[in-house]
């Protein structure tokens, strides 16, 4: 079982850019795409189905061309559940989870702080998200939320720890809230294979930074503790390039 997480920044441009072709040679079973800025009848959803992913599911911005998430799976869900029931941030469009049988996964796109207004209402969803999974937790045992969580978590997971530490992304609340948000319950799938610094999963347009590695790891896959034994491998793709993000993936034993 392979589950992919990308923030497409565009599902219609990274299509445009062979996110299809790519998909086939990477054949995973579930896909959590964020940042889609696209609703489900601006997207040619024909090209997905003829890949495998007969069942597609699309939580898109009141707001056109802004934030969304959808879910693509090769398997039929048993609920498909739309947002969060935070009534603030729902319109935004920044959670979809789908139930299987052994497990569910839950493609998230948290908002960044770009300025004041924007981080107090980032902050303020932290906290009423995280109250939200403990309560999931309570109801499902098997949990996987994949996505963007606009927070490095460590000085390893960013290029330059010093001169980003009063920049919201890696803000000492924000990264304290991802410490709290693993421990109740996650583990922090990548991090579990792989140690090294210098990886990363976004990097700025501007002034080459993907080429010289200046990035921020800010995508996860978090998976439940539960499931730390049917963890194969995880891994973050970097030479994928549809997107100022790259994909990352987890396989689970079955």
């Amino acid at each position: 079982m392979k589950i992919v997480s990308y923030n497409v920044n565009g599902v219609r441009a990274a299509m445009n850019k062979g996110l299809v072709d790519w998909l086939i040679k990477e054949d995973p079973d579930v896909v959590c795409l964020q940042e889609i800025k696209a609703l489900e009848e601006q997207v040619d959803v024909s090209k997905f189905e003829s890949i495998g992913f007969k069942y597609n599911y699309w939580f898109s911005a009141t707001k056109k061309g802004y934030s969304g998430v959808a879910i693509l799976s090769k398997n039929k869900p048993i609920h498909v559940e739309y947002g969060t029931g935070i009534s603030y941030m729902d319109f935004e469009g920044r959670n979809i989870r789908l139930d299987f049988k052994d497990f569910s996964v839950m493609s998230l796109y948290l908002p960044s702080g770009t300025n004041l207004d924007r981080l107090e209402f980032k902050l303020n969803y932290m906290d009423d998200f995280i109250e939200y999974v403990k309560k999931l937790n309570t109801k499902i045992e098997n949990l996987i939320i994949a996505g963007d969580y606009n927070i490095c978590h460590k000085a390893i997971d960013i290029h330059d720890p010093i001169r980003n530490k009063n920049v919201s992304g890696f803000l000492p609340v924000e990264r304290e809230w991802l410490q709290k948000f693993i421990d109740s319950g996650f583990i922090d799938s990548f991090r579990q294979f792989n140690l090294n610094p210098n990886k990363y999963s976004w990097w700025t347009y501007r002034a080459n930074a993907r080429a010289n590695n200046k990035g921020w790891r800010i995508d996860y896959i978090m998976v439940s503790y539960s499931m730390k034994n049917n963890l194969k491998y995880a891994d973050i793709l970097s030479d994928v390039v549809h997107s100022d993000h790259c994909p990352i993936t987890i396989e689970l034993k079955k």
